[in-house]
């Protein structure tokens, strides 16, 4: 069948990139332009690293010895931000290049769409996905979600695109690429979320496409592969591991749980919270009627193909996320959002053209004030959840500063509360003898604390594990720091 009767068959009356004007181009660009600003503006590049970037940015670090890496992490945004992280400790660097990292991405990843919507619903989904507070908040940061979803909204571009027209190669090696990333990524969320994509590419025997996005799934897993049989006992046993750390993958409905970390949460687990203000919560419940409506135009339009991948891809990007883990976070849902995106603003921009008249000037005025009211109240929980982050990070860098003061000095071992993030402010190596993040036995433990300062961070009245119970304690806020003699004799150099 021809690339023609492909596009026939899709109801995408495709136009080749080539005849694609450049000028559709430029809103696009601005979009992401306006997402790089408004990372650097409201989330700002101060802000310190989070638990999960100081595991992941210390692996390729010049400041802090390689934290433990558990099994359900992969390596992909540990390469990613190793251009600055490998020679730089500054923050605010490494928040300036990631922050116009992820707006060129987001750029690439609508411009996956060109000629399968108008340029002017592709730049609408850029600015509903860029303007939520969650990808605000990650998109300047070393944690890979966003980084899966615009890998997941180009695949799923390129290979409609590819699909449309046979003699696409850019679509080819766009669907390659975005594909290694998500893989790179997440292994495991790169699954979810091309399984429509495989079952489209099965289901119209197009094999040449099938090869390529298997190949670009497999060039991406395979670091993660080979570590699984390197320093996990194989890919089942990290599977394994890596389930038994997410509380045991199974079927555990956690929709109110997302709904309850959306006032701000970064991780809701154990997620017993209160829900947040039902304003807050309101463009969640819209977004499935508003994606309904995107599939419901474009049935009447007949281009049902290209719009119902998307929301396929979602769907199973969201699921193990809504039904099979027993906690939430904002962040997961991120690729979802980026794959809704499209048929969403498709919908919207149906509901204010299709009226004539007086009635249109109605539903744009209705929506302007939706979109408005909207982007405030994602706004002010960005504004919240920035500012609680960064009370806890600068807790963080204090408690560091404490046990620098302690003469706890790199090279230096820390174990106990919160000890992964605080040694990366120290500048130490982390350690723990039990839990999801045990790397080390209490005889190295002890061993270490002979030829270098340890300390051990406990809440004050906690009781201390039996190798710190003899070691000097000290009140720090409402932490009890015990460093062993080592330590406060100077050792360690």
């Amino acid at each position: 069948m021809s690339g023609s009767a492909y596009a026939t068959l899709a109801g995408t009356r495709r136009l080749r990139p080539s005849t694609v004007s450049r000028r559709a181009e430029y809103p696009l660009a601005a979009v992401a332009g306006a997402f790089t600003l408004a990372q650097l503006i409201f989330v700002r590049p101060g802000l310190g690293l989070g638990w999960d970037e100081t595991v992941y940015v210390s692996q390729l670090s010049a400041h802090a010895p390689a934290a433990f890496f558990s099994a359900p992490r992969a390596r992909g945004i540990s390469l990613l931000v190793a251009p600055v992280t490998s020679w730089s400790s500054s923050t605010v660097l490494l928040r300036v290049y990631l922050a116009a990292l992820s707006g060129l991405a987001l750029f690439l990843a609508l411009r996956a769409w060109r000629g399968l919507f108008p340029a002017r619903v592709l730049a609408l989904a850029g600015a509903l996905f860029a303007s939520l507070w969650v990808t605000l908040l990650y998109g300047l940061q070393a944690m890979p979600n966003y980084w899966v979803a615009v890998g997941a909204l180009a695949a799923a571009g390129c290979c409609l695109r590819a699909w449309t027209d046979r003699s696409d190669r850019a679509a080819l090696w766009g669907l390659a690429a975005s594909a290694s990333l998500l893989a790179w990524m997440r292994p495991t969320d790169a699954v979810w979320a091309t399984l429509p994509l495989l079952v489209l590419v099965v289901a119209v025997r197009r094999w040449r496409l099938l090869v390529v996005l298997l190949a670009g799934l497999a060039s991406g897993a395979a670091e993660w592969v080979i570590e699984a049989y390197v320093s996990y006992g194989g890919l089942t046993q990290r599977l394994h591991e890596a389930s038994s750390i997410e509380g045991g993958l199974g079927w555990n409905v956690a929709v109110l749980d997302q709904l309850r970390s959306l006032g701000g949460r970064a991780l809701c687990r154990p997620c017993t919270a209160e829900m947040p203000n039902p304003v807050v919560d309101v463009w969640w419940l819209v977004l499935p009627v508003l994606a309904v409506v995107g599939l419901v135009v474009a049935v009447r339009a007949r281009r049902t193909v290209v719009t119902f991948i998307p929301l396929a891809c979602a769907a199973t990007a969201a699921f193990p996320y809504l039904f099979m883990i027993g906690y939430a976070a904002p962040r997961f849902l991120l690729p979802a959002y980026a794959l809704v995106a499209i048929p969403v603003a498709d919908a919207l921009i149906h509901l204010v053209t299709r009226p004539a008249g007086a009635w249109r000037r109605v539903a744009v005025t209705l929506l302007a004030i939706g979109l408005a009211g909207h982007l405030a109240i994602q706004l002010a929980v960005l504004e919240r959840t920035v500012s609680r982050t960064n009370t806890q990070h600068r807790d963080w860098s204090r408690t560091a500063a404490e046990l620098h003061r302690l003469g706890v000095r790199k090279p230096c071992l820390l174990t106990g509360q919160d000890a992964i993030p605080i040694a990366f402010y120290a500048g130490c190596g982390s350690a723990a003898i039990g839990g999801h993040n045990a790397n080390t036995s209490l005889t190295t433990l002890d061993r270490t604390a002979r030829r270098m300062p340890v300390a051990d961070i406990r809440p004050t009245g906690g009781r201390p594990p039996a190798y710190a119970r003899d070691w000097p304690a000290h009140r720090y806020g409402t932490l009890e720091l015990r460093v062993a003699p080592s330590a406060e004799k100077g050792g360690g150099g």
